[in-house]
């Protein structure tokens, strides 16, 4: 068995790090990939309204961000933007675009900025696409929310067309194109070899999440713990498909306890429940540094320690 993986969060970090401090994200990725953690994750909104927050906010900051638990003036920072800055900082971690809105973009758009920044990073980059769950930042951008999940069917289609062909073309509801020559191509893996690696997930299995990971994913990241009737129908698919379960890279993540809205929670403790994922099948593990330490002086430490954890593993 292969050492478990170590993924770091490098949005939503308050209050560990100012959101706006961009700087602060960028030297989180280096200490990151300077010891040993395979990957950093960013997520995304491109704009939030006044719904972003109509749940209430957690108790303690450094839970997770959610649907409907935001600050509408919450700073997201942009993902591709991001990512350059992260490329050009690191050598070795992979740069996961952990929940990239696709449904707000054009296709072509998103096909060039995506293969630059592979090429820019030397196929280190992984792309999850999702519909995400926010009307406002729908109608903010023009886009129809009902038709969300058709939108990026469409967009899959015409990505891979996109990175595959020259020139290329796609036809469809939404999008509609051909004799478009999209240069340069992504770099890819070396599993995938002609695009990005590929993530999927969601808060639950439902079936169009499911033919995307059967047909595009390299690997499912839920959001929270998927049930055993939904990993049941994940496998039950892939089989269907001609693929195996084993096939994806699963992404799990550190379980922080908090006893109070101000206090930081155990990393020894977050991390109890690893062999238990390991056993499920789940190979590599999210973490946010602001649910376990103060002060970015504590990074470093914070990230031996868990390198050092899962190599006993």
């Amino acid at each position: 068995m292969t050492t478990p993986r170590l993924l770091m969060i490098l949005t939503e970090n308050e209050p560990l790090i100012e959101l706006d401090d961009l700087d602060a994200m960028v030297e989180m990725a280096r200490t990151a990939d300077a010891e040993g953690f395979d990957a950093v994750m960013l997520s995304e909104h491109l704009a939030l309204g006044p719904a972003a927050g109509a749940l209430g906010r957690p108790t303690n900051p450094r839970e997770y961000a959610a649907p409907g638990n935001q600050d509408p003036a919450m700073g997201w920072p942009s993902q591709i933007v991001m990512a350059s800055a992260i490329a050009a900082a690191t050598e070795q971690v992979r740069i996961v675009l952990g929940a990239i809105i696709a449904p707000l973009r054009h296709p072509v758009a998103m096909a060039k900025e995506l293969a630059t920044l592979d090429r820019l990073s030397h196929g280190r980059l992984v792309v999850q696409p999702t519909v995400s769950w926010h009307r406002e930042e729908y109608d903010a951008l023009g886009v129809d929310f009902t038709k969300r999940g058709r939108i990026l069917d469409e967009q899959l289609g015409a990505l891979m067309a996109l990175w595959n062909e020259t020139p290329a073309e796609f036809h469809g509801e939404f999008f509609d194109f051909a004799d478009v020559y999209s240069v340069p191509k992504p770099m890819g893996s070396r599993r995938t070899r002609t695009r990005p690696t590929m993530w999927f997930g969601g808060q639950a299995m439902h079936d169009p999440l499911l033919r995307r990971i059967v047909r595009y994913g390299d690997a499912f990241h839920p959001f929270g713990t998927p049930t055993a009737a939904d990993l049941a129908k994940l496998a039950d698919g892939m089989a269907a498909a001609g693929r195996h379960i084993d096939e994806l890279e699963k992404v799990g993540g550190t379980r922080a306890r908090f006893t109070g809205a101000d206090d930081v929670a155990d990393i020894d403790d977050a991390m109890s429940d690893f062999p238990q994922q390991i056993e499920a099948g789940y190979t590599t593990f999210c973490m946010k540094p602001a649910q376990h330490i103060n002060s970015m002086d504590e990074l470093p430490g914070l990230c031996r320690h868990m390198v050092d954890h899962v190599a006993t593993l």
